[in-house]
């Protein structure tokens, strides 16, 4: 005898299909949040861990730029006190060249030639005086520029002094110094 099944065959397999179907679904919606969340968490770990490195960096640069600001403190303080140094060092220098200018002068004055004004502005010299006669004052710029410390005696004026009775002449000259190998020898002597 046949078996003929009269119940809705079709209904019960579509059903178990769409059952089958919803759970696969259902399993892959799973499979793929649970990935998605690990995805999530393994990109958000390294997010962080770059944060943190960028976070030590910063510190590190910080530190850094801290130390390069010191360094430049102290490579400026360096240069104020080289500066310092060696302007004390010129001084130093320098310090015996204004005695043999002056000593230099006296030895060039002639008699009857007296100085009222003495200036110097750089290397160059202002003198105003008394003289007896214009001969003498002649021979005072003709031992100025035979001085190896004195170069060029310009006279700007004479004129009969009104308050000596017309017995002096005064005069204003300038005259320039010069560094002479004497000079040169003695600022490195004191160096030394």
């Amino acid at each position: 005898m046949a078996h003929i099944n009269l119940l809705p065959w079709r209904v019960k397999d579509r059903e178990k299909k769409k059952k089958d179907f919803i759970t696969i679904m259902v399993g892959v919606a799973i499979v793929t949040a649970v990935v998605a969340y690990l995805w999530i968490s393994h990109a958000q770990g390294k997010v962080d861990h770059q944060t943190q490195r960028n976070q030590i960096l910063k510190t590190e640069i910080a530190s850094l730029e801290s130390k390069v600001s010191e360094l430049n403190d102290l490579q400026q303080r360096r240069d104020d006190l080289l500066a310092l140094m060696k302007l004390i060092r010129d001084l130093e220098g320098t310090r015996s060249v204004i005695v043999h200018h002056f000593d230099e002068l006296v030895r060039a004055l002639p008699d009857g030639v007296y100085l009222v004004s003495v200036k110097r502005e750089g290397a160059v010299m202002s003198i105003e005086g008394f003289a007896e006669s214009n001969n003498r004052v002649s021979s005072f710029m003709r031992n100025l520029d035979a001085s190896e410390w004195y170069a060029e005696p310009n006279l700007a004026s004479v004129d009969a002094a009104p308050s000596q009775g017309g017995q002096a002449n005064a005069f204003s000259m300038t005259v320039k110094t010069v560094v002479s190998k004497a000079q040169q020898a003695l600022q490195d002597q004191e160096e030394q």
